[in-house]
């Protein structure tokens, strides 16, 4: 029997107490684990940083998941940064860095909520740091004061795109996803296409346009109870799919 895939998990870098630590979300782990049938291994977000290119050249597939933090402005315009914005200069420059490096290298992507907002960002694109602020958006942010459950539960449709690869995957044209976001995409980055829209017309997913390698980035979070969710499920079995492309590829190369 093969190998289970190797999926790396790019780190956030927290300050707790008086040192920094390196962490990912065990939700996204354990969807990993769980719901793709990969086996997890956490990406630092370090400085200097790995070799990033022998790295990915060891993995089969990347995913870049959601954080509290959002991505410094200065990697995508010269608007400034807001007032309580929380940042991670260090992941930004981890996985602003992979992301062109793994569709060179045809490692398969799966990127959730800032995950899209890096993808976007890496390949040209821009944002809105605050959606809700923004004249006919609306608010997709959770209710802080909410249960996790309500936090989490299904908050509006988006439209899939005909033909996509989320629409393959949903078997439909319409799907009801999570909300939890406060920045999103602006100016779409090179090479990308729509996936989903949200009914106020804001991008909510993407793909490669090429089809040369595996990208899929969705704003919404599918690693919530993604056994409770065909939809949600589906996504990261169909990533799964393509890490085990790549792994029986470089198998074979290695026999």
């Amino acid at each position: 029997m093969p190998s289970a895939p190797l999926v790396g998990l790019p780190s956030d870098r927290k300050q707790i107490g008086h040192h920094p630590f390196q962490a990912v979300g065990e939700k996204y782990i354990r969807a990993v684990v769980d719901a793709a049938g990969c086996v997890p291994m956490l990406i630092p977000s370090l400085s200097p940083p790995l070799d990033l290119p022998d790295l990915l050249s060891r993995l089969d597939g990347l995913l870049l998941t959601g954080a509290y933090s959002n991505i410094e402005p200065h990697h995508y315009g010269s608007e400034a940064s807001y007032a309580g914005n929380l940042h991670d200069p260090a992941r930004d420059a981890n996985t602003l860095s992979l992301v062109p490096l793994a569709i060179r290298m045809k490692v398969p992507v799966l990127a959730l909520c800032r995950g899209l907002q890096e993808v976007n960002v890496a390949l040209g694109g821009s944002l809105y740091q605050k959606v809700h602020e923004t004249p006919g958006f609306h608010d997709h942010r959770e209710d802080l004061d909410a249960t996790l459950d309500d936090q989490y539960g299904p908050a509006h449709p988006v439209q899939l795109s005909a033909g996509g690869l989320l629409a393959k995957i949903a078997g439909a044209s319409e799907v009801i996803v999570n909300s939890l976001h406060g920045q999103g995409i602006r100016d779409l980055g090179a090479g990308l296409r729509v996936e989903a829209r949200a009914a106020d017309g804001l991008v909510e997913a993407v793909s490669l346009a090429s089809e040369e390698s595996f990208l899929l980035a969705v704003q919404w979070h599918p690693e919530w109870k993604v056994h409770e969710s065909p939809f949600y499920l589906g996504t990261f079995q169909a990533f799964a799919a393509a890490c085990r492309e790549r792994a029986e590829k470089r198998t074979s190369q290695r026999a």
